[in-house]
């Protein structure tokens, strides 16, 4: 077993990619009872630049750091660190560091993809279960969260190879995502 452990560059880089995402998280805007926002393609950029273990951390650390600033319960923060924490792992196994823009976009779109489904099975568990609202109101609510959802998946989806593709080359120039490496 390979052993890992942060270097200096990794965890400074990941220091930035934590702070990135909370302020992104933070820019968002109210559509059909939910809120659009950008921090997901913050949060694949993070699996993608870090590979999975770190990439997750990045983006769970940062999404769940939101929630708890910002009035969520520990449960939400505990929640949304688990699911982008897995979009992350997910974008970063399909994409294994790879320049390929074709890898990167599936793994972008599989790792968006991810984070919409469990986002919809928490709320569907919560809506029927932890609330017991009447199925009816279970999936109204399911799809005023889904629509959101899907764009902004949609833009991570977009933006993220794109960003990846000016960043990686200069990292890989620069030498840095050789150092970043744990």
């Amino acid at each position: 077993m390979k052993k890992t452990r942060f270097n200096a560059y990794t965890l400074s880089f990941m220091g930035v990619m934590i702070a990135i995402i909370y302020v992104v998280t933070m820019f968002r805007f109210p559509l059909l009872g939910s809120k659009v926002h950008f921090a997901n393609s913050m949060c694949l950029l993070s699996g993608l630049l870090f590979g999975p273990q770190f990439g997750a951390l990045a983006a769970g650390l940062g999404s769940a750091i939101y929630d708890v600033f910002n009035g969520y319960t520990f449960i939400d923060a505990l929640i949304t660190f688990a699911c982008k924490g897995a979009m992350a792992y997910v974008c970063a196994v399909i994409a294994q560091r790879n320049e390929s823009f074709v890898r990167v976009c599936v793994a972008c779109v599989v790792g968006a993809l991810t984070y919409v489904a469990l986002y919809m099975l928490k709320t569907f568990i919560f809506q029927a279960f932890v609330y017991a609202f009447p199925m009816d109101t279970v999936w109204a609510t399911m799809l005023s969260k889904f629509i959101p959802s899907i764009i902004n998946a949609g833009f991570a989806m977009v933006v993220t190879p794109v960003l990846m593709r000016a960043i990686f080359p200069m990292l890989k120039a620069t030498g840095m995502l050789e150092k970043m490496k744990a």
